[in-house]
Formats: structure tokens, C-alpha cells, sequence
């Protein structure tokens, strides 16, 4: 048990310094706009904003699955 937590938290520690470089360097980088991919819905009228990203969505849902996956295997 304690070796595959170990695994865990390295896992974790390089995606969260993966996340954390992408976003401090993202204004500088051409994807930098990763929250407004096309596919994701926004609609604005005079006194309402509806924005949902279902692009964004689907991404991460499928790098979380990859992420995931890889850490199940034994």
C-alpha cells in the first residue's frame, strides 16, 4: 500500500507543477486561451452572461481519464 501511495503523490506533484507552470506562463504561450476553446458556449444579451466550456470540459475530462488510467495499472 505505502509504495503505490508514494507513486500517487509523485504523480500528483509533477501534475500539479504541470498545471501550475501552464498557468503562470500562459499569457505567453499561444494556448493561453484554454478556458475559451472553440466549442465552449457564451452567450452574453444585455443584462445576462451564460458561459459554460464544454470543450474545456471534455478535455479535461479526458486527460483526467488518461491520468487516471495510468495510475490504475499495476
Amino acid at each position: 500500500m505505502v509504495p503505490q501511495l508514494g507513486k500517487l503523490f509523485i504523480v500528483l506533484g509533477a501534475v500539479f507543477l504541470v498545471l501550475g507552470l501552464f498557468f503562470t506562463f500562459a499569457s505567453h504561450l499561444s494556448f493561453g486561451k484554454f478556458g475559451r476553446l472553440p466549442g465552449d458556449i457564451y452567450i452574453k444579451r444585455d443584462n445576462f452572461t451564460f458561459y459554460f466550456p464544454l470543450t474545456t470540459s471534455i478535455l479535461v475530462s479526458l486527460l483526467l481519464t488518461l491520468i487516471f488510467s495510468i495510475l490504475s495499472r499495476k
